[in-house]
């Protein structure tokens, strides 16, 4: 017996433990909490799986390595798969994620950078980072902070065509259009007191892209204003090279959100992230709240009565 043991294929004792492996996984998720057999199969493309059939020995290959991934998701290490914005991606996470593996130095990355809304099952992400809250109801989205947008443009442009007061100026200005694959975001909302205005951008007109990063290129370029998210431009507002144009007319805010599958096992290294991001993004908010001007007209209306009244009131002090 312990011949034939010893004579069995080094292939057929990985192929064994895959297989334990994925049966442990199937019956105990997280919490000890029971899983079922469906979900295994559409995991790993399985019969009845919804995600598309993977022809070849480059589909099995894919699937085993995942396998042999998360046969290691005792600690945090291996590979994480994520997606996020392109803009933010480029100017804050990439960042993030070099301080995140100086900790964790045996967790690798699979960094997906794009505007368009991942599917996370078919694309095997980890862990996606959006702006605003998806419709996906599969989905868990995790609150990581709050994200004012703000209507900016460079100096330069400023200076050549004036500054915009209220939504109703932006007739005689350029603007740059993000468009999604529902079709391009041209309708500006913008509320102030309580009285909201909209400001429909003409497309023929417009400059349009469908990359966050490209707006903000062509923003920094003097090209025109752009509606972008604070998280995005922090830096090109402190070091002066784009400026917050009407900032007492609020845009409607975006926060952001970690997703992930909803029945999806959560492995150590992507809670570690999770935990990280929160830390950080808490760590950063406050400084950039700082960043949008302050002024009286943008004060709600019964604090700014509040702020005259004490102002008027005579000072008693000595009296």
């Amino acid at each position: 017996m312990r011949d034939r043991e010893a004579t069995e294929p080094c292939t057929h004792r990985i192929a064994h433990v895959e297989r334990a492996d994925v049966q442990r996984r199937c019956e105990v998720g997280r919490g000890g909490r029971l899983r079922d057999h469906a979900h295994l199969q559409r995991r790993h493309g399985g019969e009845g799986s919804d995600a598309p059939h993977e022809h070849g020995d480059r589909g099995r290959h894919a699937r085993v390595a995942r396998l042999r991934e998360d046969r290691h998701d005792h600690g945090e290490r291996g590979k994480l798969r994520i997606s996020a914005t392109s803009d933010f991606g480029r100017n804050l996470l990439m960042k993030w994620l070099d301080e995140f593996r100086a900790l964790y130095p045996e967790v690798r990355f699979a960094l997906t950078l794009t505007d368009t809304i991942s599917n996370l099952v078919l694309e095997d992400i980890d862990l996606s980072i959006r702006f605003g809250t998806p419709a996906d109801s599969s989905l868990v989205a995790r609150p990581l902070a709050p994200n004012r947008r703000v209507l900016c443009a460079s100096p330069a442009y400023l200076a050549r065509k004036g500054v915009p007061g209220e939504p109703g100026d932006l007739a005689r200005f350029d603007c740059i259009v993000i468009s999604s694959v529902a079709g391009p975001v041209n309708e500006w909302r913008f509320t102030r007191d309580g009285h909201t205005q909209t400001y429909t951008v003409p497309m023929e007109d417009a400059l349009e892209t469908t990359d966050g990063a490209v707006a903000r290129q062509w923003a920094l370029c003097g090209y025109g204003l752009a509606v972008k998210s604070i998280w995005d431009v922090a830096d090109d507002l402190r070091a002066g090279r784009l400026k917050i144009v009407m900032p007492d007319w609020r845009y409607p805010d975006a926060p952001l959100h970690a997703l992930y599958h909803r029945n999806r096992f959560l492995a150590p290294r992507v809670r570690a992230l999770l935990e990280f991001l929160t830390e950080r993004f808490a760590q950063t908010a406050g400084e950039l709240n700082a960043l949008v001007p302050c002024t009286d007209d943008a004060m709600p209306a019964e604090r700014r009565r509040r702020a005259q009244r004490t102002q008027r009131r005579p000072n008693r002090a000595g009296a």
